[in-house]
This record gives structure tokens, C-alpha cells and sequence, in this order.
């Protein structure tokens, strides 16, 4: 199920909330150790913006982009993504699902076409709902002209798709990861090999 980001967003009804809540076989938080992450770094935070905050910036800053680290290895189960310290941006979106699911914080998953030297590849981020309003948050990882940043009130993400070569940013949030995408991260063991099937996608 999802949600349409318009300016009705604010108008989403509570019954459909619980979506964005379940523990499942990829946002697994009911894990022990993601569990044990989520209550030390929420520990502390008087509301809920502050325990979205620290959680944001600790996947963001904290758990590495696979690419960065030149990591062939796919990761992309949350409590996997935390135990080995990098995931691809759909790997971070999972684990910071889950980390917000643990806190009774809904949280789903939103999705970019972007143009790379490759050819157009999709892009994973969160959207939250927090402060009775959904707002869109993207812990890729900041890395050169890369400055994505916790807002509230302006989205600071990591990437603008441009319209004008073809970039779409989807307007929906998800309460489930794409299971196209995720079908790929299970059945290759190379991220180079996942990553080309993904372009292949579009």
C-alpha cells in the first residue's frame, strides 16, 4: 500500500498507519541488535523530530553507501545493513525503516529515476511521518557535491532529478520496499551484477 505526497499528506487516515509500523522479512526490526540500536540511540530524545533526527544522521553518517567503500557485497536486509556498517541507498533505507518502526515512528520508502554515466538507475529514500505530517529524508550518505540534511520545513536531499533528461521523482511513499528491486538483491551475490539488473529495470 501507499500513500499519494500531495498537500493531503497531513490528511492520511490513521487507520492506514499501521502499514508503515510492521516488522517483515526485510525491515526486520524485531531483530535483538536493531533492537538494542534503535532504544541507545533513541535514548534521551524528548520527541519524536529528535529520535527521527539521530537516527537519520546516525544511517546517514554512520552506516557506509556500499559504492563509497568500493564494497562488492550486497547487503540489503536491515539488520544485515547494521551489522555489516554499509548498504546501497535502498540497504540504508531499510535499516532506517526499521530503526524508526522500533520507536513506533511510521516510516516508508520513496523512490527517484536518476541519469547516471550508465544510464538511468533508481534511488531509495524514506519518507516519515512525524509531527502529524510526512516529510521525505534521505540518508544515501554525503560524499562530494552530495549534502542531503535533516528538514523539516525544506527538503534537503541528496539528489534533484531533472525532468528535462528524463529523472522522475515518484510521488508515493510506500509502506513496503520495491519488490522488483529486491527480488534483484536477493538472487546476485555481486553488487556489480545487482546494480546492472536494476538499470536494466527501466
Amino acid at each position: 500500500m501507499f500513500c499519494i505526497w500531495d498537500d493531503l499528506m497531513n490528511l492520511i487516515p490513521k487507520e492506514n498507519m499501521g502499514e508503515y509500523l510492521l516488522s517483515s522479512e526485510i525491515v526486520d526490526f524485531d531483530n535483538e541488535l536493531l533492537r538494542q540500536k534503535a532504544l541507545e540511540l533513541s535514548k534521551g530524545a524528548k520527541s519524536n523530530i529528535q529520535k527521527t533526527k539521530i537516527i537519520y544522521e546516525f544511517v546517514r553518517d554512520e552506516i557506509n553507501h556500499s559504492s563509497d567503500i568500493n564494497s562488492n557485497d550486497v547487503v540489503y536486509k536491515a539488520s544485515d545493513v547494521l551489522n555489516e556498517g554499509h548498504g546501497l541507498c535502498f540497504g540504508k533505507s531499510h535499516l532506517m525503516a526499521a530503526l524508526l518502526r522500533c520507536e513506533n515512528i511510521p516510516a516508508g520508502f520513496c523512490y527517484q529515476k536518476l541519469s547516471t554515466s550508465s544510464g538511468k538507475i533508481f534511488h531509495a529514500l524514506n519518507g516519515v511521518y512525524v509531527d502529524e505530517k510526512w516529510f521525505r529524508l534521505d540518508a544515501r550518505g554525503n560524499v562530494g557535491e552530495i549534502n542531503a540534511q535533516f528538514s523539516l520545513n525544506e527538503e534537503k536531499l541528496a539528489y534533484s532529478p531533472k525532468k528535462e533528461i528524463g529523472d522522475v521523482d515518484y510521488p508515493q511513499i510506500y509502506s513496503n520496499p520495491c519488490p522488483e528491486i529486491i527480488k534483484i538483491l536477493k538472487i546476485n551475490s555481486k553488487l556489480d551484477e545487482a546494480i546492472n539488473e536494476i538499470i536494466n529495470l527501466i
